[in-house]
């Protein structure tokens, strides 16, 4: 007996060492009356086991301490605002169903106590756990995110830096092609048809800008006409707020605070401050080109990839680069060959709507010095435009190429809600003064207008996105290819032959350009490769 009872106290012992919670097995016994071949009669030795078992089950189970277990990734766990904010940046372009599913999950499923809500790293490899309902502490779930990227993480990101510039080479010959619609239609307004409004031809440019995200919101419905539309317009709200909220913060992987903070007001100031630079710069196309020759307004308004590539250091911190300067002055000196070298004044358009060259060339002008001054200011403004665009604005780097068009075309309407409703203002100062009488245009006026507002809107779309996934420097000179994709075409629409100074001057900014695209690609190359020796780093020190 007393062997049968050691073995039941260490029964008992290592019964109260488990939780309550743990699952025990259950004796069926069968019914009073029923009378089986295989039952046996009830021992007398069961009812000291039965005792005992009672005994274990009534007494409190001693806590036990959760054992620390080094955990890597993010716990599913965790906030979904935070679990999926910095996960869902390099994913593939608008997969985030899960993310956004995670943002609406029921309120039971997560933990309650606020040790779960506080982040211990900034970055999503936070280890976290939680008290089970009966005060176990339990360990975490570990998504495998993190190890199926570890994998092969150089591969990944190889693939994400090719699909970047297969998304910019699409956008930009988009831009190519609608930038020379709209120069061509803009010369034939201003000067055939003698419809000449500059700043009202400005506001309904760029006020054309705010078809951009209802038009792509349009192109992505179409294109995931299955999916439910509260789940769509869920997951597209979702993709714009945290990408707007990685923009704030700089950075892919947002805290729990980023992830719960508002984004709204940050945008709207960035929004009304772009968007004045924006309109100063563009403004100044139209206030020199009466007052100076053609050839000067293009040549000088052309330098802000110049500008753009010297404020691009100070601002975004790039290198000063041999090839990348020795690109960009190659570039501009082609322009200088194409826009001089002719006799005749080269068409050109402006990034802001208008064109200049398509009538007389007013090189006798009085105010031609002015009007030099004028545009060179705008051209230094555009190219801090550009850049402030790209620091202020954009997703920072490691954002999927699909975040940086989606957001970059949000941002646009922005711009073109901000002209609509704010910048009106002048235009009735400028008609009770005389300076510039508003009237609509009429008849073949109004519809040739209505396309080259249309075809403006798409290349500035085109053109933010450019900036976006690339860099204000290398879109900056990919603008200036319109120069000679506008002579190819004034060729081919009128029957004149392109000039030798026409051909020189487009094969060396084409040179220049190739130059730039593979300076920037390598540049890239190289942060990418940097950036994954850092993450693997990381990933060992937490292992």
């Amino acid at each position: 007996m007393s062997k049968d009872n050691g073995l039941l106290s260490s029964l008992g012992s290592t019964e109260a060492n488990y939780p309550s919670s743990t699952p025990t097995p259950t004796i069926v016994t069968p019914p009073s009356g029923s009378s089986s071949p295989h039952s046996r009669p009830p021992s007398p030795r069961a009812s000291p086991f039965r005792a005992k078992l009672a005994k274990a089950r009534a007494s409190p189970p001693p806590s036990r301490k959760a054992s620390p277990r080094p955990q890597l990734g993010v716990a599913f766990n965790a906030p979904a605002d935070q679990s999926h904010a910095g996960g869902v940046a390099g994913d593939s372009d608008f997969s985030d169903e899960e993310a956004a599913m995670g943002e609406t999950r029921p309120q039971l499923h997560r933990p309650q106590d606020e040790r779960s809500q506080t982040p211990l790293l900034k970055e999503e490899r936070a280890r976290s756990s939680y008290d089970g309902p009966n005060g176990s502490a339990r360990p975490a779930f570990v998504t495998k995110r993190s190890t199926f990227r570890s994998r092969s993480p150089d591969m990944e990101d190889s693939s994400a830096t090719r699909k970047k510039y297969t998304y910019a080479a699409f956008f930009l010959v988009l831009s190519l092609v609608s930038f020379t619609i709209q120069t061509e239609t803009a010369v034939y307004v201003q000067h055939e048809l003698k419809w000449n409004k500059a700043y009202a031809m400005l506001y309904l440019t760029h006020g054309s800008w705010s078809l951009l995200w209802p038009t792509q919101l349009l192109i992505l419905r179409i294109s995931n006409w299955r999916t439910p539309w509260k789940s769509f317009w869920r997951r597209h709200i979702y993709l714009v707020r945290t990408t707007a909220q990685m923009v704030e913060s700089h950075d892919v992987h947002l805290t729990s605070r980023e992830s719960h903070k508002s984004p709204v007001a940050y945008i709207l100031k960035k929004t009304a401050f772009i968007t004045t630079a924006l309109t100063v710069a563009g403004g100044s196309w139209y206030v020199a080109v009466d007052m100076t020759s053609a050839s000067d307004l293009t040549a000088i308004y052309n330098c802000s990839a110049f500008w753009a590539y010297i404020f691009s250091i100070p601002l975004l911190h790039d290198k000063l680069r041999f090839d990348k300067a020795f690109s960009v002055l190659l570039a501009i000196a082609g322009v200088l060959i194409l826009v001089y070298g002719d006799s005749l004044p080269t068409i050109h358009g402006g990034k802001s709507g208008g064109s200049v060259g398509g009538g007389e060339n007013p090189d006798d002008s009085s105010n031609r010095t002015l009007g030099n001054i004028v545009i060179g200011v705008g051209s230094v403004l555009y190219g801090l435009y550009e850049v402030l665009y790209k620091k202020l604005a954009c997703p920072p780097e490691g954002t999927s190429p699909g975040r940086g068009m989606l957001f970059a075309n949000t941002f646009g309407s922005l711009i073109g809600c901000f002209t609509l409703l704010v910048l009106w203002i002048p235009l009735p100062i400028l008609h009770y003064t005389g300076i510039e009488v508003f009237e609509w245009p009429h008849g073949e006026a109004a519809w040739m207008l209505l396309v080259s507002v249309l075809a403006n809107a798409t290349f500035s779309g085109s053109f933010l996105v450019l900036i976006s996934l690339t860099s204000p420097v290398l879109s900056s000179v990919a603008a200036l290819l319109t120069i000679f994709t506008v002579a190819v075409t004034d060729w081919l629409l009128t029957g004149k032959p392109l000039s030798p100074a026409a051909i020189v001057g487009g094969l060396v900014i084409i040179v220049a350009f190739l130059l730039l695209s593979w300076s920037t690609y390598r540049e890239m190359d190289q942060e990418r490769r940097k950036r994954l020796e850092e993450e693997i780093v990381e990933t060992s020190d937490d292992e």
